[in-house]
């Protein structure tokens, strides 16, 4: 396991993951991301299925071991298997994957990697398979989950190999 830049331990658990960890000594910065989280989750066209499957791809591209072990029980609910997350990986294009899937996942790439170098081919084909909120929905999970998983990473103390997986509710 890394060392941990930050070590915390809160005087009262709260019980939520992430109100526990070190994001907890800035409660006044952690509390509106607590809200953003939610109404990604819950308000946006995508299914919970596809906000997993664009989370967990981000998560392999940071590198947040703690976030490739987690599933959220409103994408399991949703339909996301683990036969589909074992395909999230960098041969997913050639994957059993749905073509919007696929899409999907290039859309991450793309964003992590070059996010103002939109081709006109995946503009295109973004277009006939997503609504231009489905795709600003999208466009805002990345940032938000990449965002999280950076700093998760940053703060140091990630085991060096992957965790069991586990299981939880989208923390709010």
């Amino acid at each position: 396991m890394t060392e941990p830049r930050v070590n915390y331990v809160p005087q009262q658990p709260t019980g939520n993951v992430v109100r526990d960890s070190a994001l907890g000594l800035v409660p006044e910065s952690l509390e509106p991301y607590l809200v953003l989280n939610k109404a990604v989750w819950s308000s946006g066209p995508l299914s919970a299925a596809e906000l997993e499957m664009i989370r967990l791809r981000n998560a392999r591209k940071v590198g947040c071991v703690f976030c490739k072990a987690v599933r959220y029980d409103e994408a399991l609910n949703a339909g996301l298997t683990e036969s589909k997350v074992a395909q999230i990986d960098d041969d997913h294009a050639a994957s059993e994957l749905s073509q919007r899937e696929k899409l999907l996942l290039r859309f991450v790439d793309h964003y992590l990697e070059d996010p103002g170098a939109l081709d006109a081919e995946l503009a295109s084909t973004l277009a006939a398979e997503f609504s231009a909120q489905e795709i600003t929905h999208m466009s805002i999970a990345v940032v938000l989950f990449n965002t999280f998983s950076r700093c998760a990473v940053a703060l140091g103390g990630m085991p060096e190999e992957e965790l069991p997986l586990i299981k939880m509710s989208v923390p709010e």
